[in-house]
């Protein structure tokens, strides 16, 4: 697996770094332990070997390439620039619908974007991009222009009963205070580095879960109505939080609490 073996030493270092006073306070001892084994064991390596198996058999990387009209070769740089404007598909989309459409190319099932086989493929496919920086461009053209916009609405409306955005929570004059123990954090923040360490290994829910599904389940914490994944407005809200990443370098798996 390119990449994975350096990644994963990466990842290690930073990743205890990040256990700040503020996140030892938010987890136990048992928690702590159970985090530091992790770092060196990431059980979202499993799945990314079951996406590298999956998407071989399923597409290829020459056929995926072809597709998107890039060289194999260049693969990695170009995965980092995701959500972007895919000329195939005629609209910005995450790198979880290019599969859907290599999949449809190739007359097979199309399996739903929260299925096993696109989570990850995803996550393996992203994977070839380690150690990049994100390099999405929100003004490449007039459809990456439109999404940033579109993401950044989405991302500060208040919605629900309680009058909640996903600005509420990771505005600069909110972050680092609590909510439930768990420090708020910037998504945008190099030790965050939100979108590119999205797919990654939740502890408390002992799996590993994409960017678009984590922000859906912020959303029902905050007894918001979920948006739809694969939804213009959930599209647009990664190209939002993945600017916020632009520049810090891509490591899948993550690994989260």
């Amino acid at each position: 697996m390119r990449n994975f073996s350096i990644c994963a030493a990466l990842l290690s270092i930073s990743l205890c770094g990040l256990l700040n006073a503020d996140e030892q306070l938010s987890m136990s001892d048992s928690d702590k332990a159970m985090y530091a084994e992790m770092v060196e064991n990431n059980p979202a390596a499993m799945d990314i070997a079951d996406g590298e198996e999956t998407f071989n058999r399923l597409i290829g990387e020459e056929a995926y390439a072809k597709m998107l009209g890039v060289k194999a070769k260049d693969l990695p740089k170009y995965i980092a620039g995701f959500p972007r404007f895919v000329k195939p598909a005629g609209k910005v989309v995450t790198l979880a619908q290019t599969l859907q459409m290599a999949m449809a190319d190739r007359g097979q099932n199309v399996p739903k974007l929260e299925s096993k086989e696109i989570v990850t493929m995803s996550a393996y496919v992203k994977s070839l991009a380690n150690d990049q920086k994100t390099n999405i461009d929100v003004k490449a053209n007039k459809q990456m222009k439109e999404m940033m916009a579109l993401g950044q609405a989405v991302f500060e409306e208040r919605r629900g009963g309680r009058g909640l955005s996903c600005n509420s929570c990771h505005s600069p004059d909110i972050v680092g205070s609590r909510l439930r123990m768990q420090p708020l954090p910037d998504l945008g923040a190099k030790e965050t580095a939100a979108a590119g360490t999205w797919p990654a290994y939740r502890m408390t829910q002992s799996a590993m879960v994409t960017l678009d599904k984590r922000m859906q389940q912020c959303m029902k914490n905050a007894l918001l109505a979920e948006i739809p994944l694969g939804s213009k407005e959930m599209v647009a809200l990664e190209v939002y939080v993945t600017n916020k990443t632009k520049g810090n370098a891509i490591q899948i798996p993550g690994l989260k609490r």
